[in-house]
């Protein structure tokens, strides 16, 4: 019989934290082996990583423990993906090596997992802390030191108004790894429509709005982990603010209409992250990296003045067809 859910961890080059992070988790999933299978995709890792997989993969024998090391290092977002692509469960829940999570997010997760059959994603809600300042962080639209502002949890409300509120708050939530559980066949769809998701950082947003577009949603009240903020891969790469403001957020946006997004939303969305972005992280491309720069600006540009020019011309079309509309008097 089928298993319920893959729990997967990536990893690179850190073996210490992943001995924790099994540690961790063979004392969360007790009581739900027969309901998990674990799998770790090592990166290529040069450490011992390999020696603390077979570990617990010998200390935890009750329960489905796989694993695979890539001949080369593929990249944290295409080892992700490895991670996702993998699962032979109905749901896939890929987490960070070094994300702190609480000891009853499994047995919350299986407990709705089983009582949702139509259930195509869950966000469990989370923490942030800025890993410099120790100091809570939090997007500022949000009361609280919590991702997701959501009032219920009863997966009854529609899909795609729940995932389009919460990318609207924050893309980061929406694209925190360990916080999203997927629904597997959704995944695997997901990434045929779009083969190059993997060469997009922020892809985990897109593949969580097809999954919110097809099916019953999920966004917990309670927090379960804790996101360490200003740690991120991406912020490691020379140019990532350029290619994160002016090219992967578009490229997802693009995508989520593409997918049954409304246009309207997808233009504020665009709108949006153009009165985000930094004009300083713009001019240091400009003088760095000219060319390369140039050609994910005037895209970008493009894209901006078109939504804007559609949204204007919207609002003029429903002005005027009120004006036009009779008034009724009784």
């Amino acid at each position: 019989m089928q298993k319920l859910l893959t729990i997967a961890i990536p990893t690179y080059n850190r073996a210490e934290f992943l001995d924790k992070q099994l540690a961790w988790l063979a004392q969360a999933i007790k009581g739900f082996e027969s309901d998990c299978e674990i799998f770790v995709s090592d990166n290529c890792s040069t450490d011992h990583t390999q020696e603390i997989i077979k570990k617990w993969q010998n200390n935890l024998t009750n329960v489905t423990f796989k694993s695979h090391k890539n001949p080369e290092n593929l990249g944290l977002i295409k080892n992700i993906i490895r991670c996702l692509t993998s699962a032979e469960t109905k749901y896939i829940w890929t987490i960070g090596d070094d994300d702190p999570i609480q000891l009853r997010a499994v047995n919350y997760l299986i407990n709705q997992l089983k009582n949702k059959e139509n259930l195509s994603l869950l966000f469990l809600n989370f923490s942030g802390r800025n890993k410099l300042t120790n100091e809570p962080v939090h997007p500022p639209t949000i009361v609280g030191n919590r991702w997701f502002d959501a009032d219920t949890e009863d997966g009854n409300e529609d899909g795609k108004a729940i995932f389009e509120h919460c990318f609207a708050k924050s893309i980061g939530a929406v694209s925190f790894l360990t916080a999203s559980v997927y629904r597997a066949d959704l995944i695997k769809r997901a990434l045929e429509i779009w083969p190059e998701a993997p060469s997009n950082w922020l892809s985990l947003a897109y593949l969580a709005g097809y999954c919110a577009a097809n099916g019953q949603v999920i966004v917990t009240k309670d927090t379960y982990m804790e996101c360490i903020v200003g740690v991120s891969y991406w912020q490691k790469e020379a140019n990532s603010a350029l290619l994160m403001q002016y090219k992967h957020i578009p490229e997802v946006i693009v995508k989520l209409e593409e997918n049954g997004y409304s246009k309207e939303f997808c233009r504020q969305m665009i709108l949006q992250n153009f009165k985000q972005v930094n004009m300083k992280v713009f001019l240091g491309g400009l003088r760095r990296w000219p060319v390369s720069a140039m050609k994910m600006v005037v895209p970008f540009l493009s894209l901006v003045c078109l939504s804007a020019v559609k949204i204007m011309l919207g609002s003029r079309f429903e002005m005027g067809h009120l004006q036009k509309s009779p008034i009724k008097v009784s």
